[in-house]
C-alpha cells in the first residue's frame, strides 16, 4: 500500500480548499487520512447550509460527494477527538501532512507544541519525524501574534502556503482561484495532481 497523505481541515473560512483538494488527491488515486477539526463542522454549517456527519464512514461519504469523486483512491476519515487514532504516532508512515485551510488558532498551538485534538496532534508527528507539514493559512490581515506563529512554523520546517491564488493563468471561476493555491500547496510535498497553466516565462521588455 502506497503511504497515505494527511489532510487536515481546520475551522478557518474557506473549506473549497479541502475540497477541492481532496478531489484531486483521490481522483490521482492517492491514499488521503482526513482529519476535520472540532470547529469545521460549525464552519462548514455557516458556509453551505450543510452538517457534516461526525461518523467516520458517513463523514468519508459525505467528503467524497462533496468533491464529486466516488470511488477512485483511498480515503479514510478519523474523530477529531481520537488521539488514539494511527496518524497520531510517528510510527504510522505518510507522505506528510497539509492543513488547509488552517486556522491562526491552529497556527498557534501547532507553534507551541499543543497537541488539544487529533489534528494538531498529527501535524506535531510530522514535525517531530522530520516529514513535510505545509499549512494554508486563510486569514486577513495578519497581526504580529499571527506572523511571530508563523515564523515559528516555518522555522520549525513547516511550509507556509497562504490563500492567495495568482492570475498569470488567467483564471475564469472561483475554482480557478482556489485550484492554484491547492496546486501550490501540494507542490510543496512533490505532489503534481493538479492540472495548472504554469508561468513559462512572459515577454521580453521593450
Amino acid at each position: 500500500m502506497n503511504r497515505p497523505l494527511i489532510l487536515g481541515v481546520s475551522g478557518a473560512s474557506g473549506l473549497i480548499y479541502a475540497v477541492r483538494a481532496l478531489k484531486f488527491l483521490l481522483a490521482a488515486q492517492y491514499s488521503v487520512e482526513l482529519v476535520a477539526s472540532k470547529a469545521s463542522f460549525q464552519v462548514w454549517q455557516a458556509e453551505t447550509g450543510v452538517q457534516m456527519p461526525a461518523e467516520p464512514l458517513a463523514q468519508s461519504a459525505f467528503w467524497r460527494r462533496q468533491c464529486g469523486v466516488l470511488t477512485a483512491g483511498e480515503l479514510t476519515c478519523h474523530r477529531w477527538g481520537d488521539v488514539g487514532a494511527t496518524i497520531a504516532s510517528g510510527s504510522f508512515r505518510t507522505l506528510g501532512m497539509l492543513v488547509i485551510p488552517c486556522s491562526m488558532s491552529t497556527v498557534a498551538k501547532l507553534a507551541q507544541g499543543l497537541s488539544s485534538d487529533l489534528l494538531e496532534r498529527a501535524a506535531d508527528v510530522q514535525l517531530k519525524e522530520g516529514r513535510p507539514l505545509v499549512v494554508t493559512p486563510r486569514e486577513t490581515p495578519l497581526s504580529l501574534i499571527h506572523l511571530r506563529n508563523l515564523t515559528t512554523l516555518a522555522e520549525a520546517g513547516a511550509r507556509i502556503v497562504p490563500a492567495i491564488p495568482a492570475w498569470y493563468h488567467q483564471p475564469q471561476t472561483i475554482e480557478d482561484l482556489v485550484d492554484f493555491v491547492v496546486a501550490r500547496a501540494l507542490d510543496q510535498l512533490e505532489i503534481d495532481c493538479v492540472p495548472l497553466r504554469r508561468w513559462e516565462g512572459g515577454s521580453s521588455a521593450p
